[in-house]
């Protein structure tokens, strides 16, 4: 295989750092999202493949991690709303999730479940502020909402986690 010469050789070691650092973060936020291991990889690599076609857009470093989230939310709400998907048995198992490079405790399996079982609106901001790190204005930025209905989200959801998770300790 031959390399890029000229100013595409640029994209490309770009696009590999970017893949380097966060292809771990957006197949799990795919994951989250799809609930089906096949899916997020698919949604993954159309996520990089997106990123690679708008590499120019995107010029301020610091904001890279939230750009490719965004990215990332709208390839996993395109995938939801094609017609094919409505067929799909969705039901996730704990067991299904992929394996991470530490063995998870107990405490982050219940909770990871918890989150899977949210409504999407409040679990994807649950994944994007807490899970990823994205700040309050990245994650109204990749949502397409305001930083306020990010954080009214937020605190909505926690509660919901918070109800959800105290009922699962007494049984």
């Amino acid at each position: 295989m031959t390399r890029l010469q000229g100013p595409e050789c640029g994209r490309e070691e770009r696009l590999t750092e970017m893949i380097r650092r966060y292809e771990k973060d957006i197949l799990r936020l795919c994951y989250l999202y799809l609930h089906d291991v096949d899916l997020a990889k698919d949604a993954a690599q159309d996520t990089f493949l997106k990123v690679y076609t708008h590499l120019d857009s995107q010029q301020d470093p610091g904001k890279e991690k939230g750009w490719l989230m965004t990215i990332a939310v709208n390839v996993c709400r395109d995938y939801l709303r094609s017609a094919w998907i409505c067929h799909m048995n969705r039901s996730v198992q704990i067991d299904d999730l992929p394996v991470s490079a530490s063995p998870p405790d107990e405490n982050r399996l219940t909770l990871t479940a918890a989150i899977m079982n949210l409504p999407p609106k409040y679990s994807e901001v649950i994944i994007l502020r807490y899970v990823q790190g994205l700040d309050l204005k990245e994650t109204a930025e990749a949502l397409h909402i305001t930083p306020s209905a990010v954080s009214r989200r937020c605190k909505k959801a926690c509660a919901k986690l918070k109800t959800e998770l105290e009922g699962s300790e007494e049984s």
